[in-house]
C-alpha cells in the first residue's frame, strides 16, 4: 500500500491456503531512498527486484548521483511488460528524489488489486491531500489492517517505510499494534 510520503505492506506469503512464511519482507529497498512493495509469486517479484536493483546501481554510477524514483518505476514497468507472459509480479515503487520529492508508482500484474472490498470504502472516506507524515502512516496502517482482516493468508506484521530528503524511516508493527476492526453486519430483515 502506498501514499506520497511512503509505502507499507503485510508480510505473509501463502501457497494456496498454506502460509509458507509469516514474516516475509515484501517491502524492500531498491536504492537509498527507493523501496518496492510486491505482490504475486515471491520468486518472480524477487527476480524482477534484483534486476532493477542491479540496473539502478549501474545507472547511479554512470550519472554519479542517486537515481530518480520514476526511473526505478520505469525499469519495473519495462521488465514486467517484457516478460508479461511468465512472471506473476505486481510492484509498487515509492521513494524520494530531489527532482520530484515523494512519489509512488504502481506496476500491476494483469489488473492486480487488493482483494478486500473493505479497503475501498476506507480509502474513499479517509484519504485527503496534505496529510502529515503521521496521518499518512496511520492511514496506511489502517488500510493494511482492513485489507488483512478478512483474508487470513495476509497479515502477521505491517512494515512501513517513510521516505524524505533526510532518508528513510522504517517501522514494523507487530500483531498487538495492528488495529482490529469489527465488520458489523445488519440483522436479517
Amino acid at each position: 500500500f502506498a501514499v506520497r510520503r511512503g509505502i507499507g505492506g503485510d508480510c505473509r506469503t501463502a501457497t494456496g491456503s498454506y502460509i509458507a512464511n509469516q514474516v516475509t519482507e515484501k517491502l524492500t529497498p531498491i536504492h537509498n531512498r527507493i523501496f518496492r512493495c510486491r505482490s504475486g509469486s515471491a520468486a518472480d517479484t524477487q527476480a524482477v527486484a534484483d534486476a532493477v536493483t542491479c540496473q539502478l546501481g549501474f545507472h547511479s554510477i554512470e550519472l554519479n548521483e542517486s537515481p530518480l524514483v520514476h526511473t526505478a518505476a520505469s525499469l519495473f514497468k519495462e521488465l514486467c511488460y517484457r516478460y508479461r507472459e511468465d512472471p506473476m509480479a505486481g510492484i509498487i515503487a515509492g521513494g524520494w528524489d530531489p527532482q520530484e520529492e515523494g512519489q509512488v508508482y504502481s506496476v500491476p500484474m494483469g489488473g492486480m488489486m487488493v482483494r478486500s472490498s473493505y479497503i475501498y470504502g476506507y480509502v474513499d472516506a479517509a484519504y485527503r491531500e496534505g496529510m502529515t507524515k503521521e496521518e499518512c502512516l496511520q492511514f496506511t496502517v489502517n488500510a493494511l489492517a482492513l485489507a488483512m482482516e478478512p483474508d487470513r493468508s495476509r497479515g502477521g506484521v505491517i512494515r512501513l517505510a517513510a521516505t524524505a530528503e533526510s532518508g528513510v524511516e522504517q517501522q514494523v508493527l507487530w500483531g498487538d499494534r495492528i488495529p482490529k476492526f469489527t465488520i458489523a453486519t445488519l440483522p436479517p430483515s
